[in-house]
């Protein structure tokens, strides 16, 4: 089958195009025959090295790649019956091992699968999981009560987006920011209050929250730049693995998404939110799969909004 992997670690033109062993479904497994894989940021850092040492029992080359959208083509041993072959899906793929979801055929846990959102295509579909699940997980560590604000920076992004979706499902009020020409996008997210983005964004949101907010989402990773924006005794949640310190009783939570990854509940609640239109699925361009070195420049050069996604088809 093909495969989109990096024999060696680098930059963008390390990924290539390479044939690999069709695999097979395990006991509780399914195998998904892919259509489109989206590209993350998170891909990139596997590319460049920054896991390798979850990887060091596993030789090259590494496929990379989180979010999927497929046909289920194969059911293991006591795969979950709510599965079929046939079916339409999505999966969250947590690439530990050296399979990633940059390949026609990818072999994933039943629980990590749930149906494609319908009324989508595979390029759509293949955009909410990951990104979904993180902001859904930063979310559910802040536990803010119905009617709090929440600050979400990185708006304009895929995490940040959803974000702001989500908590206006929950009945949060959000300041969430935004460069002159994201404010529209950004509203049209939901947010309450929109400021500008930069390195003075703090201050920005304390104006819209004298008292600072009790809970943050720092989508832009600005880590410290954005401890003072929360209130004191205030929680703020990092999506990079930053831990703190900060100052006033402030605390710091890292997320990461591989925590969820068996969670079928919470990744099929956002697949029906989606289908309901509280979250919207956004691709930025559609790329063939052998242009995935291209796909990463451009993710690299930033500015995008929406996704990036690798056609398998």
């Amino acid at each position: 089958m093909k495969a989109i992997a990096l024999p060696t670690y680098g930059g963008p033109d390390v990924l290539r195009e390479v044939d690999l062993p069709t695999p097979e479904a395990g006991p509780g497994e399914v195998r998904i025959r892919v259509h489109a894989a989206a590209v993350n940021p998170t891909d990139a850092m596997l590319r460049t090295g920054a896991y390798a040492a979850r990887t060091t029992d596993v030789p090259p080359p590494y496929v990379p790649g989180m979010d999927a959208a497929g046909v289920i083509d194969q059911l293991g041993p006591g795969a979950d019956g709510r599965l079929v072959v046939g079916q339409r899906v999505v999966a969250l793929v947590v690439p530990t091992g050296p399979r990633g979801a940059y390949a026609e055929q990818i072999v994933v846990p039943a629980e990590s699968v749930v149906p494609a959102a319908a009324g989508t295509g595979h390029a759509e579909a293949s955009t909410l999981l990951m990104n979904a699940a993180t902001a859904r997980l930063a979310l559910d560590t802040l536990a803010l009560p119905k009617g709090a604000t929440v600050a979400v920076t990185g708006a304009a992004g895929a995490v940040g987006g959803y974000a702001i979706e989500l908590a206006k499902a929950d009945g949060l009020t959000v300041v969430a920011d935004a460069a002159p020409h994201d404010r529209d996008l950004v509203r049209g997210f939901g947010a309450d209050h929109v400021v500008d983005r930069g390195t003075d964004v703090a201050a920005r949101i304390r104006e819209s929250a004298p008292a600072g907010v009790p809970g943050l989402v720092d989508g832009s990773d600005q880590r410290e730049e954005v401890v003072p924006a929360v209130a004191d005794g205030g929680a703020l949640v990092a999506l990079r693995g930053w831990q703190g310190p900060a100052e006033r009783g402030v605390t710091v939570t890292p997320v990461f998404v591989a925590s969820v990854r068996a969670d079928t509940a919470l990744l099929d609640t956002l697949r029906r939110q989606a289908e309901k239109g509280v979250l919207s699925l956004r691709v930025a361009k559609v790329l063939p799969a052998s242009d995935a070195a291209e796909a990463h420049r451009l993710l690299e050069a930033g500015g995008l909004r929406g996704r990036l996604v690798l056609d398998f088809s």
